[in-house]
């Protein structure tokens, strides 16, 4: 999810925290609880620093080690921690590790269900594990969070009753798009006119609650991109990864490496410039505006020296500008 979303989500568990009779009868540990669910539920995306080495390690290991399991066990400790030291030790561990340890699962959890992924199996996998059933922002989750927390906020309502209710209701939605999700992406084959034995489905959820994005992936490599809208299934692109000796030498660019990591639905193409070659490596479930902004870019001279790389999201005309700077 959105880091927006994140912090929602931990206020939330800070509410939901006064059904436990320890936190809700003391002042001081209700606090430490508010702080520690609201850190928690930030706290494995704090592999976002790795932008300010590069986009490439960012891209490598955002929701990688970060979101395993080991991690998870390794930030509610460090939280709870830092948390008794600075009440000075007088907070019960079970309680306050408890509910740190629910706001750190919860962040991994959600994850799980964006199309981005996450190494949450680490380290029995490193498989990115991503179900494709909720948006990276999911108004319903974040609006009835601000709800929820604008009643407790105003003393409208009791958070022993506000919150159970909303979190019993968030697990009804979720329950509701992962069947929505199966069901539809069951009955795809048949909605598609031009489906071959061995042809895969891709559902990518967005913003509308009923309305989805497709990629068809082909044993052949070959990427169908459309939609379904108002009940139709239709394609609108398609892109077939192309051979080229540019393509396999950029394989090997350590940059590129980290975006292949990353995705599995890269498609690449290589254009042949009076200097030498540029590799383009898109990320088909991400079209925006006829575009793909998800890629790997290589330009390499001739004789496939590198002369600059690019990994991350950007449009095609900043892209072109930024490649244009290191080949000039």
């Amino acid at each position: 999810m959105d880091s927006g979303t994140h912090l929602v989500m931990g206020i939330g568990l800070a509410g939901l925290a006064s059904i436990d009779p320890a936190v809700a009868s003391d002042q001081t540990l209700y606090a430490a609880v508010l702080i520690g669910t609201v850190v928690g539920s930030q706290a494995p995306d704090l592999d976002g620093l790795l932008r300010f080495k590069s986009n490439a390690a960012y891209i490598r290991n955002h929701r990688g080690v970060s979101h395993s399991i080991p991690a998870v066990a390794i930030w509610t400790i460090a939280i709870s921690l830092l948390l008794e030291t600075i009440f000075r030790f007088r907070l019960p561990w079970l309680h306050l590790g408890g509910w740190v340890l629910l706001a750190v699962c919860v962040h991994v959890f959600t994850d799980l269900f964006n199309t981005y992924g996450t190494q949450a199996a680490r380290p029995f996998t490193q498989k990115w594990i991503s179900w494709n059933i909720i948006h990276i922002f999911d108004p319903v989750i974040f609006v009835s969070h601000l709800l929820a927390i604008a009643l407790w906020a105003l003393g409208i309502g009791h958070p022993t009753v506000i919150f159970p209710l909303l979190y019993a209701c968030l697990i009804v939605y979720y329950i509701w798009r992962t069947v929505t999700h199966r069901t539809l992406r069951n009955r795809l084959s048949r909605l598609d006119s031009g489906f071959k034995e061995g042809d895969e489905f891709i559902l990518i959820p967005t913003i509308s609650l009923f309305d989805w994005n497709v990629v068809k992936r082909r044993p052949d490599g070959y990427f169908f991109i459309g939609d379904f809208r108002q009940g139709k299934l239709r394609w609108i692109d398609s892109a077939k990864c192309k051979e080229h000796p540019a393509i396999d030498r950029s394989r090997n660019d350590p940059s590129i490496r980290a975006f292949l990591y990353f995705t599995s639905f890269a498609c690449a193409d290589v254009l042949e410039h009076p200097w030498g070659y540029e590799v383009r490596w898109s990320d088909v479930r991400y079209r925006h505006r006829k575009q793909y902004p998800f890629v790997g870019v290589l330009v390499m001279d001739h004789e496939f020296k590198t002369l600059g790389s690019y990994v991350g999201w950007l449009s095609d005309e900043r892209l072109q500008k930024r490649l244009r700077m290191n080949t000039y």
